[in-house]
């Protein structure tokens, strides 16, 4: 009797042993916003820095990495995502104060960084309480509201990049722009140290509290959502645009354009991400018809297309 074949090693059976959690097949609309998208091949899931650098180091090269965090403004793609997709959560969460400074793990929830701040007495972080998501991601889309940026924080982070080689940035070094930094997709934000002042926790506190009431009049958060979709052309307001163009409340399946905030879609229950990336389209396409403004997407959109987007990049 002839032995039988044996199978081909999976990508899974492929990557490196790890200290952190490994899945195939994982779904991963349980960890977006949107609650949408399709699995990735894996999931890695790092128990901390020192084990993302070996998983890094010992991956076969050909084998592509995306990057995850909070996923507060990320659409992940009905077809899933090719490859390991890295989330940076709870073994990256760590904030201490160092006197007037703040070192926060890059999954660290914004809010809780300028709850931190607030009760070490130090101003200057509350705008992050009203930015969805870690700090990671502020660091990679430069993620700013109510008149501050990530850029105007910083001192500097650490980065570690696809090699699994560490590396230390100065807040120079990072290339911001407007929701914008130019350190290499492939390099993995794992800590940052920002600046705060020494002012009155009770200032602070007010301060924060008008933020969150503002978000929680003006913005959608109670429902499936991600952070603004589109970027503000200079000079100009992306939901501005979008209102004028009639777009509030348009529909494409299940997902909806906030009739809240024009900037931001929604899943109004059993929304694809097919559904949400093509009702983002129709949005830029009625922008450009009306303004001949042409909209830049703000979320990130991953993975491999589903069903009916051909048509999409």
């Amino acid at each position: 009797m002839m032995p039988a074949k044996q199978a081909p090693p999976t990508l899974i059976d492929r990557l490196p042993s790890t200290r952190g959690d490994l899945e195939a097949d994982a779904p991963m609309a349980r960890y977006t916003w949107f609650k949408v998208g399709g699995p990735a091949d894996v999931l890695f899931q790092p128990a901390d820095a020192d084990d993302l650098a070996l998983f890094l180091a010992a991956k076969p090269a050909e084998v592509p990495v995306i990057t995850i965090g909070a996923a507060s403004n990320i659409i992940i793609r009905d077809g899933g995502i090719e490859g390991v997709v890295v989330r940076i959560g709870r073994g990256f969460a760590d904030i201490r104060v160092d006197r007037d400074q703040i070192i926060a793990g890059a999954g660290a929830n914004d809010l809780t960084v300028a709850r931190k701040a607030r009760d070490a007495g130090l101003s200057g972080l509350e705008f992050l309480c009203g930015i969805p998501g870690a700090i990671g991601g502020a660091l990679r889309m430069n993620a700013g509201a109510y008149g501050r940026e990530i850029a105007d924080v910083l001192i500097d982070a650490e980065a570690v990049d696809g090699a699994g080689n560490v590396h230390q940035l100065k807040a120079s070094e990072l290339g911001f722009g407007y929701r914008h930094c130019g350190v290499p997709e492939d390099w993995i934000f794992i800590a940052a140290r920002l600046q705060g002042r020494p002012a009155d926790s009770g200032e602070i506190s007010r301060r924060m509290d008008d933020i969150q009431a503002e978000r929680e009049t003006t913005q959608p958060i109670k429902t499936p959502t991600g952070g603004s979709t589109f970027a503000n052309p200079e000079g100009m307001n992306a939901w501005e645009l979008i209102a004028k163009a009639g777009c509030r409340g348009l529909l494409r399946g299940a997902a909806q354009v906030s009739e809240l905030h024009s900037n931001f879609l929604i899943n109004t229950g059993g929304a694809t991400a097919t559904d949400l990336e093509g009702l983002g389209e129709d949005i830029r396409r009625r922008v450009f018809d009306d303004s001949g403004i042409n909209l830049e997407w703000e979320i990130r959109r991953i993975g491999r297309l589903g069903p009916g987007q051909g048509d999409l990049a």
